[in-house]
């Protein structure tokens, strides 16, 4: 069963990819209130980096929030704002390459021949190694963490294929044993803005609570008590007294020379597309009702796991919740195994060691547990490394642990974020800087966010019908440029109110959504 997506021809035109317009506006009422503006600063990750549909490309790169806001703070006596440079992309695909081996995807995009997202097409032509050894205003990193931005070698090119250091600051960090916030502090900054922190939880939720391997848990590290982040994992959470004192010093130091600013809180996951778009009931009756073999594997486990998996519904029109393997439960593989092996069938009774396995971990998915976005295509498929009739994903095989994110993984990062924002909000106090609150934004767009023109903007995925609401990229985590447009809006809001300005907002509707493209 492949999900599929359906889109019309006739979005091209509206929604192709195009080098930006910005607004160019000039009124003398506009003023900086009691902000100064001279040279902004912004610091963060994918989400102050202009990431969107995967990666960083020389187009989408330009729809960053921070250059959106430079835009503007021009208009208020803003000085100049400068960007990683992307001018070896030539022809937008996005991606990474290190010595000439591709590392990073090319951009999504829709493909209307084949009805659904997938890569651009091409080799990417941004080399990692083409060190560009300079400081920009933003400097924010895709897939940083908070104590990232104070790591010494986190921009050295020797470690990016140990996986101990990140392709994207490598390519413009100073040195190889500089910091982000070392070289963002180089800019002097007078203003900046700070969006760090959702990487500490995200990568986790992501993964589906998972280490790299996809099977075995990733470590949540408030529940370890484990304060050295050298130690960590790439999927971990990390611990909130840990995140509370690195963002302090990144505080401390943007602030010692008395520049001002604004801080945004950490948006929860179940707010975004990448968790919200593939239900936990995704498959149809009609496509197992013909699966005489999973018919009878259900009776057999509805017995063998006490009722913990139910038989599979054949009622037209109704749907069955997905077979998932949640860590968290208590493992009754020797129980499956016995039954198997006294049952009297020559097919469970060959296989009893496998099914105690197999099944020892099992339940139905609820609808308290979320789908990573990636899972859509390959629920309802044979698993290559599988061994029939137990290897349908999600029917006769139980999805690993990277595909969802359970109810208790979901308690541990709602409690990581919280804290992290209650760190932020309090940090932000003791310096007298303003506080966007993400959080709050993108939890909004869940039941619907009305913008200052109206239009009313959905945490939905892209489909026709939602075309013209969307403020996510195919990725589903990072925003379009319209979603970049409504980030810089909102902040210039915070801005306006809390240091007096008077700085004019954009249209998010004079920006493009989705790229579409007729082929691939």
């Amino acid at each position: 069963m492949k999900n599929k997506f359906i889109y019309l021809a006739i979005l091209a035109a509206g929604f192709a990819s195009c080098e930006p317009e910005f607004e160019n506006e000039v009124d003398a009422n506009y003023t900086s209130g009691d902000a100064d503006f001279t040279s902004y600063v912004a610091i963060g990750n994918s989400l102050t980096a202009g990431y969107m549909d995967g990666t960083v490309s020389r187009v989408g790169q330009t729809y960053s929030f921070p250059n959106l806001l430079a835009q503007k703070f021009a208009l208020v006596g803003g000085g100049a704002f400068t960007q990683p440079s992307y001018e070896d992309d030539t022809n937008n695909l996005g991606g990474l390459m290190l010595f000439g081996n591709q590392i990073g995807s090319t951009r999504l995009v829709i493909d209307i021949s084949q009805g659904r997202p997938e890569n651009l097409s091409g080799t990417p032509s941004i080399e990692v190694s083409s060190l560009q050894a300079t400081a920009y205003n933003n400097m924010g990193v895709p897939g940083a963490k908070s104590f990232h931005l104070v790591a010494p070698g986190y921009g050295n090119l020797a470690g990016v294929a140990l996986g101990q250091s990140n392709p994207y600051f490598v390519r413009h960090a100073t040195s190889s044993s500089a910091t982000v916030l070392g070289d963002a502090m180089t800019k002097n900054p007078t203003f900046f803005t700070n969006w760090i922190g959702a990487n500490d939880v995200l990568s986790y939720a992501t993964n589906g609570g998972a280490k790299s391997d996809g099977v075995t848990p990733a470590a949540d590290h408030n529940i370890t008590g484990n304060m050295n982040p050298a130690t960590y994992g790439a999927n971990d959470i990390t611990n909130s007294d840990v995140f509370a004192g690195v963002y302090s010093n990144i505080i401390n130091t943007l602030t010692a020379n008395g520049a001002k600013g604004v801080v945004a809180t950490i948006p929860s996951v179940t707010s975004i597309p990448y968790f919200t778009t593939v239900p936990y009931n995704a498959l149809p009756a009609e496509a197992t009702a013909s699966n005489a073999t999973a018919i009878a594997l259900y009776q057999f486990l509805s017995v063998a796991t006490g009722g913990r998996i139910s038989p599979l519904n054949t009622t037209p029109g109704s749907k069955n919740p997905v077979l998932i393997k949640d860590t968290d439960l208590t493992n009754i593989s020797a129980t499956i195994q016995a039954y198997a092996a006294g049952s009297g069938n020559p097919l469970l009774m060959a296989n009893a060691a496998a099914l105690g396995v197999i099944y020892g971990q099992a339940r139905h998915a609820t609808a308290e547990d979320l789908f990573v976005l990636p899972s859509s295509s390959i629920i309802g498929q044979a698993n290559p490394a599988g061994t029939a009739p137990f290897d349908v994903n999600g029917v006769t095989l139980p999805l690993a642990n990277k595909w969802v994110l359970t109810t208790n993984e979901k308690v541990k990062v709602a409690n990581a974020t919280s804290s992290y924002n209650a760190a932020i909000r309090s940090i932000a106090a003791s310096k007298g800087l303003a506080v966007a609150d993400m959080n709050l934004i993108m939890n909004q767009l869940v039941s619907g966010l009305r913008i200052d023109d109206g239009t009313i903007y959905t945490a939905n995925y892209f489909s026709p019908s939602t075309a013209g609401s969307v403020l996510f990229s195919l990725d589903g985590v990072h925003p379009n440029p319209r979603g970049y447009a409504v980030i810089a809006n909102e902040i210039i809001k915070v801005i306006n109110n809390y240091y007096h300005a008077n700085i004019p907002i954009y249209s998010p509707a004079n920006f493009p959504g989705i790229s579409i493209v007729p082929s691939n």
